[in-house]
């Protein structure tokens, strides 16, 4: 599966750090939010994924909404499937095997949630 990642896209001082996934007929925006100071030992308190085409239409949910915000256990496990791209930002270390754990858990979340033809 062809896709491509943009991640760690942010303003300057903002707590909300933006990624990106893009297949070839959607893409997935990630927005994540976070508290305290982002230089120092910020925290995630949540994670929100709006699904568009690649013209920006909004998809909706199977229940009608526009987003899925994840908490709880979904939460938890998302943190470890970033970790790596957290730790290793400046030195690229992660590999493909890590963007495809990535990918495979954000889209397991998306196929649970939306209705894409």
């Amino acid at each position: 599966m062809n896709f491509q990642l943009e991640l760690h896209t942010q303003n300057h001082g903002s707590n909300i750090v933006f990624n990106n996934i893009i297949f070839q007929g959607y893409k997935v925006n990630i927005i994540e939010r976070y508290k305290g100071k982002m230089n120092y030992k910020p925290q995630l308190t949540h994670v929100i994924f709006k699904v568009r085409t690649l013209d920006d239409h909004l998809l909706h949910t199977l229940d009608g909404h526009s987003r899925v915000k994840i908490k709880g256990d979904d939460l938890e496990a998302y943190k470890k499937k970033t970790s790596v791209f957290v730790l290793y930002k400046n030195r690229r270390l992660h590999t493909k095997e890590n963007e495809y754990d990535y990918m495979h858990f954000v889209l397991s979340i998306i196929l649970a949630n939306y209705q894409l033809k």
